[in-house]
C-alpha cells in the first residue's frame, strides 16, 4: 500500500475514530469523567515520558562512552518521543497507541521491523585504507586503496562551495 494513502487514511481516520469512542466512552460514564480520563492519561503521560527519556539519555551516554553508536537506544528515543505526543493529544486511541510505545518490548520489536528492513552501509578511514560496513549483520569489508588508486578532487559543480553559500 502506497505510504502517502496511508497517511492520508490515518490523518482522516484516527480523528473519526476518536470522535466515535469519545461518544461512546462519555455516554457510558459522563462527560466529566471522560475528560478526567484524558487528564490523568496526559498527565501520566509525561510522567512515562519524564522518566524512560532520562533513562534513555543515561543508557546513549553509556553507548557512546563505550565506543559504539547507539542506534538502536537513539530509535527506542523516537518511539518515546511519539508516545509522549500521543498520550498529550487528547483521546483515547491515541492514548492507548502511546501507552504501547512505553512498553520495552512492543518498542523493541517495533526496532527488530525496522532494522530487518534496512541497508546501513557506513565508511570510516584509519591508518590501512577505508572500512565499509554494510548491512543489518554488519559484515566488515575492507577495502585497502594505495596512494595512486584514489584522489581527492573538488567537484566544481557543488551546490557546498563556500562562494555559492552566502
Amino acid at each position: 500500500m502506497n505510504p502517502g494513502l496511508i497517511l492520508l487514511l490515518s490523518l482522516l481516520g484516527i480523528p473519526i475514530l476518536e470522535i466515535a469512542v469519545f461518544i461512546l466512552v462519555g455516554g457510558q460514564i459522563g462527560v466529566f469523567a471522560t475528560l478526567a480520563m484524558i487528564f490523568v492519561t496526559a498527565v501520566i503521560g509525561t510522567a512515562l515520558l519524564r522518566h524512560q527519556g532520562f533513562s534513555l539519555l543515561a543508557r546513549v551516554r553509556a553507548e557512546t562512552d563505550a565506543g559504539r553508536v547507539p542506534g538502536e537506544e537513539l530509535g527506542h528515543g523516537a518511539m518515546i518521543l511519539v508516545a509522549g505526543v500521543l498520550l498529550l493529544t487528547p483521546g483515547f486511541v491515541t492514548d492507548a497507541l502511546g501507552f504501547l510505545l512505553f512498553v520495552p518490548p512492543v518498542r523493541h520489536a517495533i526496532w527488530r521491523f525496522i532494522v530487518t528492513r534496512l541497508d546501513v552501509s557506513t565508511i570510516s578511514m584509519s591508518a590501512g585504507g577505508f572500512r565499509a560496513r554494510s548491512g543489518p549483520q554488519g559484515q566488515d569489508h575492507v577495502v585497502d586503496l594505495d596512494e595512486d588508486e584514489w584522489s581527492r578532487k573538488n567537484n566544481p559543480d557543488t551546490p557546498w562551495r563556500q562562494d555559492r553559500l552566502r
